[in-house]
């Protein structure tokens, strides 16, 4: 028997046009809530960030700012992302808006009775992180469900331009308030803009969730998750390739409000380098579906890199203003071509059901880089140069990029991970099990050709990965001592509902790997599984 065919992909729809996605209600009004969101974040990091140089001279404390910013998502991604994936996902985004609407309004009142510290402000800056924490996950899961697969590229791209709108808009709109009225106005605008996204989220009908099973506790769901992602290989590329970019990006925006003070340009100058960037980003989004026609997402990575680290060097060496501001333009044009194309990367290769838990691990390596980077590059700054700092931060990402070339996010196409709940191979138990009984073990008997061994053996080792991301405890495969041919796989289940809820977890990737291991059975009879649930052993005198 010859060695079965891998799944076929599935096939591919055209790419759509940049703005494509907006055309979907639910989309354009959850988008616009995702702006909002974004602007109140960049004016809190704009003011908090000017506002730090003015109470205190460290550089280490300005640099600080954005790692307190973006550090809760390193630590609080994880349980973020669990409770998106158990929780009512229209519920939970609301509360965030209200959890950033009172941080907003705890500054306000500090900043008018003059009460703010540098301290105090890195802590309030460190909760409004929380609230950011907290929606990513969620807002990250709920796109690839309203928007078709062949227009997530572009409905992740115009995520990214809300992103630099904001970073547009909200320094703009910031700068203004801090010259003209003063940093408590900024605050109590961004606590009415916060109520404002959280109206706009409760006017989404979020569709119910088609499962007769219980929720997932939180602890068992933060252990799937982690091994969702450890058990994928792609997934542990993009991870790595996060970090590493955005542990290189972050020097520059880390260090840009000392660079705008040290070319004389004050709050204004600062506005106009992030302004800048933003620009540079929404014009080269717009052009992302026509470039991901003939350019593969590990290219867009690898140049992305490249040209990042070339702009970044350049505005560190801009003598004057106007030389500093096309060089941002093109590090935010670098910017979304690296980040969309690791986004696409991390979307695709998860299924709904953990999708919130993946991507909040994800968005964990990128501010687990970011943040690190911002301590470390200003650190470097507090003993060398602002030049210094981003020059070396310029070099170390680029190098390593290229030196793990051959670790690819993109693969030799997506996996799909449209659901495709498996039917049960055996009868409906005739025993009474509680749903929290267990472990549960299944058996899986398979006879081969013994030629075909190697090859049989290469799809378990597929097969193997995919029990575990399913959320299997422990998987094995032996083979008989006294029929070649014979095997017995194995794998463990917590308890009988997460035995149930992993049949629902099925893919259609997971149907089409099924598919490859039925191929190397023989015999007319279907491989034989048997299922079983640990015995309660009575402990006492014998």
């Amino acid at each position: 028997m010859s060695k079965p065919p891998p799944a076929s992909a599935p096939a591919a729809a055209p790419p759509s046009s940049a703005l494509a996605p907006l055309r979907t209600p639910v989309f354009r009004m959850l988008w616009l809530a995702w702006l909002t969101a974004n602007i109140t974040m960049w004016m809190n990091e704009v003011t908090s960030a000017w506002l730090m140089t003015s109470l205190t001279d460290s550089v280490v404390m300005v640099a600080l700012v954005q790692a307190a910013s973006t550090l809760p998502v390193f630590l609080l991604g994880l349980p973020s992302g669990a409770l998106a994936d158990i929780v009512d996902r229209r519920r939970y985004f609301a509360f965030t808006q209200l959890w950033v609407a009172a941080i907003a309004a705890v500054l306000a009142t500090l900043s008018l009775a003059e009460l703010l510290t540098a301290p105090l402000l890195l802590a309030l800056t460190f909760a409004n992180g929380i609230g950011m924490a907290m929606r990513w996950p969620v807002f990250a899961a709920i796109v690839p469900d309203i928007v078709p697969r062949h227009e997530l590229s572009s409905a992740l791209a115009l995520n990214g331009i809300a992103m630099n709108i904001s970073r547009i808009i909200g320094p703009i709109v910031a700068g203004a308030l801090i010259a003209g009225a003063g940093s408590h106005v900024v605050f109590i605008i961004n606590a009415a803009l916060s109520l404002l996204a959280f109206v706009l989220i409760l006017r989404w009908k979020a569709p119910a969730r088609a499962s007769a099973l219980p929720g997932e506790r939180f602890f068992g769901a933060m252990r799937v998750g982690v091994q969702h992602v450890a058990q994928s290989p792609r997934m542990r590329i993009v991870l790595l390739r996060a970090c590493v970019f955005f542990l290189q990006s972050s020097a520059l925006l880390a260090l840009l409000p000392l660079l705008a003070r040290e070319l004389g340009a004050g709050a204004g100058g600062f506005t106009a380098l992030l302004a800048a960037m933003g620009v540079g980003a929404i014009l080269t989004a717009l052009f992302l579906p026509r470039l991901r026609r003939s350019i593969r997402s590990d290219t867009f990575i690898l140049w992305g890199s490249c040209i990042h680290a070339l702009a970044a060097a350049a505005v560190a060496l801009s003598p004057v203003l106007a030389a500093a501001l096309p060089a941002c333009a093109l590090a935010g044009a670098a910017w979304v071509l690296t980040a969309n194309a690791l986004a696409v990367a991390a979307q695709t290769a998860l299924p709904n059901w953990v999708r919130a838990r993946g991507m909040s691990i994800y968005q964990m390596a990128l501010m687990g880089g970011s943040a690190t980077g911002a301590a470390l590059w200003g650190y470097v700054a507090s003993h060398g140069t602002l030049a210094v700092a981003i020059l070396t931060a310029s070099a170390l990402g680029p190098l390593f990029t290229w030196f793990s070339r051959g670790l690819r996010v993109g693969g030799g196409g997506d996996e799909d991970m449209t659901p495709a709940p498996a039917a049960r191979s055996v009868g409906e138990p005739v025993i009474d099990i509680r749903p929290d009984e267990g472990p549960v073990m299944v058996t899986i008997e398979y006879r081969i050709d013994p030629a075909q061994a190697a090859a049989f053996n290469a799809v378990m080792q597929q097969t193997r990965r995919a029990r575990l991301r399913q959320g299997a405890l422990s998987w094995g495969l032996f083979r008989d001592t006294t029929l070649p041919g014979r095997y017995i796989e194995y794998f463990l289940d917590e308890n009988w509902v997460e035995h149930l809820r992993r049949l629902e977890r099925f893919t259609a990737a997971d149907i089409g790997l099924r598919a490859q291991r039925l191929a190397f059975h023989l015999g007319p009879e279907p491989p034989r599984v048997r299922r079983y649930v640990a015995e309660t052993m009575k402990t006492g005198s014998p």
